[in-house]
């Protein structure tokens, strides 16, 4: 009888018992949601979150609960999208543009080097819609809601001397990502890429391998790249995009009211990990300059390295199918 009384609850009676299990169904349960980073509580991402859960708080007005989990007890970025978009474990996170490529051809996007002209640009695209066709792709295949945009890590070559201008960059040996958009765009503006893996990077500048790398301060910073690597050309070739996202399915089951503060505290999260995330950039830069263990180059052309970019861009969208994306974004003035 058991069996058989199982093998006839419909689907969506099932979900609703497990909504209402969760949320209440009189008001009179507290609703509880989970965020999760990968890492720890003064990190500018996990910072995000919490600036998240405090607008909630502000703009619903009404009892509820949150709950993160940091240094990655849940897991990793692509787990928490994947959990995500299940409705399971995680109900909202930062994660990286490349954990969603398998539900959005044009995710990647978000990720290309040169994809913004300057700090100034890539806020502007991030505070607009130009990216609204990446979102709902995600929203659509993955059923997870882009809430926000954090980030805000700058880019930049770490050079065993100086690099200032095209000259200077010409025929430079630098170590690239593996992903093939790395190489085509580093030929593009004439230096000679090539991919080594990350934890081997210092010991192939060391040596001679390579003349150069590409990384955030952050990241400068944690490998000690500037013992080996002190001239850094302020090249801003990419700025790092990172969607704070929330899972559709556990977005459905809301009220309306935490629906609408659930959007709104999002964009503004976004921002305000963007500018934390930013100002961090540029303080650790400085603060590793001020000490004596770099030098920053400004670089003269970098107009140039635009130009040259561009028709890797726009064949690279065009693969990706995400031209109508980048043209959006390029109009961004």
């Amino acid at each position: 009888m058991k069996r058989f009384f199982q093998s006839f609850i419909p689907l969506t009676v099932l979900s609703g018992v497990i909504a209402l299990f969760l949320f209440g169904c009189s008001g009179d349960r507290t609703i509880t949601l989970r965020g999760a980073s990968q890492f720890d509580k003064n990190h500018s991402y996990t910072k995000t979150l919490e600036k998240f859960t405090e607008l909630v708080k502000e703009y619903y007005g009404q009892p509820i609960e949150f709950e993160i989990y940091a240094n990655s007890e849940l897991g990793l970025e692509k787990d928490y999208f994947s959990y995500m978009s299940q409705g399971l474990s995680v109900d909202f996170a930062i994660v990286s543009p490349s954990h969603m490529s398998t539900f959005s051809k044009a995710a990647p996007l978000m990720d290309m080097p040169f994809l913004f002209r300057d700090i100034d640009h890539w806020n502007k695209v991030l505070d607009g819609d130009a990216l609204q066709p990446i979102a709902d792709q995600i929203s659509e295949k993955a059923d997870v809601k882009l809430i926000g945009y954090a980030g805000g890590g700058t880019r930049n070559l770490i050079v065993n001397k100086p690099v200032r201008n095209m000259s200077e960059l010409n025929g430079l040996d630098i170590r690239v990502m593996g992903a093939p958009i790395q190489t085509k765009m580093f030929q593009a503006i004439t230096a000679t890429p090539t991919v080594i893996a990350y934890n081997e990077v210092y010991n192939a500048i060391q040596t001679g391998v390579i003349e150069a790398a590409e990384n955030e301060a952050a990241g400068i910073q944690q490998m000690k790249f500037y013992e080996v690597g002190p001239d850094i050309a302020l090249t801003q070739h990419a700025i790092t995009v990172r969607p704070l996202c929330f899972s559709g399915k556990t977005f459905r089951r809301l009220p309306e009211d935490l629906q609408a503060a659930i959007l709104k505290a999002g964009k503004e999260a976004g921002a305000f990990g963007r500018q934390m995330e930013s100002s961090q950039d540029a303080e650790i830069l400085s603060a590793m300059e001020n000490e004596g263990k770099l030098k920053t180059h400004p670089f003269t052309e970098r107009k140039m390295l635009l130009t040259l970019a561009e028709p890797v861009k726009q064949a690279y969208a065009a693969e990706i199918e995400a031209t109508e994306v980048l043209n959006r974004i390029n109009q961004v003035q």
